[in-house]
């Protein structure tokens, strides 16, 4: 097992575009810092602002986008990363602990291949391609940052190997977890398909990258022995379900605790100055529970006079408090599963925490995302998503970009252009997909000056 970080570090630091790794070179910017600046200044970081979180985009400017959620994520996995360097026990484990710029630049970055319209978007896109890889927003932010972004022809934003490491949360490929049964297979979409009718849950994805990135997983992973590199893309087989892979690196462990504090605490944030969640409700739902009712962790009693005093101020004291509880109960420990540390050492949640986020998840989920006022909104954008991708894909030459046109034109398989028309269709905002849309289904919208 590697014991010195500094070692390690021009292989961890090394980007695709260089061949091989450079030596460090102190007067020159931090490569994580360098990674952080490429993601806030590219297209896809900008357009997140314009793509839903939970609650609609247009419903107020308070409620969370995905870009002022993956700004939070950011900021509780740095207060993660800086709690462990100061109370870790685990001394091993913190000298490989990400640096701030690094956690911030994963963190950032998590979500930046999620489609319009949150993850009904997600869905609706993987049912249309389920017969040519599929589609996951995890495997698509890892093709955007490794082929489709802006900063290199190549390589997309050409990120050093430690930044895609801690991205990589699924690092197992769609073919392979894929549900096999015949009623997933079953044959692609047809002209006359009516979506508006569809059951989608059947068509959630399995949690992957795409085959087209194998080599970049392989690129990432190629530091690590062949032992570490074949327990590592592991999975958990199912009959029934899709397999799911079983192992995430250090960084991806932070990352993925940031993002469920920030999933579990701002939404609530969200829903209470939304009206969606009132006291009595809270109380009997969530104090009731023993993990809140007798906790050491927080002082619950004052965290709810805090949430529901009918004001701002006490409200964002009451989500502080809680952000800062969990942080607080986030640990170092180690697997003895895997040679390098880096696979081997993970952040997760003490007990009592991850019991207590485990209760507001559940409560988010009971009594926000899974209304009928919010689902109407996800149905609607799923829509939304597959009659656009249904028409554009059988009237490029009318409707497409010529840019776009070009590189469907170029491709040399079904599959590569199904592919590149999803690329299209993700990277769209909410917004943008609804203006399409509507020009393209309502005769009295659009004009020939809207550029597509």
């Amino acid at each position: 097992m590697p014991q010195n970080p500094q070692q390690d570090l021009p292989l961890w630091t090394e980007r695709r575009s260089w061949g091989a790794p450079r030596a460090i070179n102190p007067q020159k910017r931090d490569g994580f810092a360098r990674d952080r600046s490429r993601i806030i200044h590219s297209a896809s970081f900008r357009r997140l602002q314009a793509k839903t979180q939970v609650l609609g985009l247009h419903e107020s400017d308070f409620y969370r986008t995905r870009l002022t959620h993956s700004l939070e994520v950011a900021q509780i996995g740095s207060g993660i990363v800086d709690f462990l360097q100061r109370n870790s026990t685990c001394r091993e484990g913190v000298a490989w602990l990400p640096s701030a710029y690094l956690m911030e630049a994963i963190c950032m970055a998590h979500d930046i291949g999620h489609p319009p319209f949150g993850h009904g978007g997600e869905v609706a896109l993987n049912f249309m391609m389920r017969n040519h890889g599929g589609f996951e927003g995890n495997g698509q932010t890892l093709r955007i940052l490794a082929r489709l972004g802006e900063h290199s022809e190549r390589h997309g934003q050409d990120l050093t190997r430690r930044t895609l490491l801690g991205v990589l949360k699924y690092p197992v490929i769609y073919q392979d977890v894929v549900r096999k049964d015949e009623a997933y297979q079953q044959a692609c979409w047809h002209q006359d398909y009516d979506f508006k009718t569809l059951d989608m849950r059947p068509w959630l994805p399995p949690k992957s990258i795409f085959q087209e990135e194998s080599d970049v997983r392989d690129w990432v992973l190629s530091p690590f022995s062949e032992q570490d590199q074949q327990a590592f893309v592991a999975f958990e087989a199912s009959a029934e379900h899709h397999a799911k892979p079983i192992y995430h690196a250090l960084d991806t462990s932070i990352m993925d605790i940031a993002d469920d504090i920030a999933y579990g605490v701002h939404d609530l944030e969200d829903a209470i100055a939304m009206g969606l969640i009132h006291r009595a409700l809270w109380q009997d739902e969530v104090m009731s529970q023993p993990v809140f009712a007798q906790s050491t962790l927080f002082d619950a009693q004052q965290i709810t006079q805090w949430l529901f005093a009918g004001n701002s101020r006490s409200l964002k004291r009451g989500i502080s408090h809680l952000v800062g509880a969990f942080i607080h109960g986030v640990e170092l420990h180690q697997q003895q599963r895997f040679e390098h540390p880096l696979l081997d050492y993970q952040a997760e949640l003490t007990q009592p925490a991850a019991q207590a986020l485990c209760v507001l998840k559940q409560f988010v989920w009971d009594h926000v995302i899974s209304i009928p006022e919010v689902k109407s909104f996800e149905y609607k954008g799923q829509v939304t998503v597959m009659e656009l991708f249904r028409v554009l894909w059988s009237n490029p030459e009318r409707l497409l970009p010529r840019s776009r046109l070009a590189k469907l034109d170029a491709a040399t398989s079904e599959s590569e252009r199904m592919r590149l028309l999803c690329d299209y269709v993700a990277g769209m905002t909410d917004d943008y997909a609804t203006r399409v849309y509507a020009k393209l289904f309502s005769p009295y919208y659009g004009s020939i000056f809207d550029r597509l």
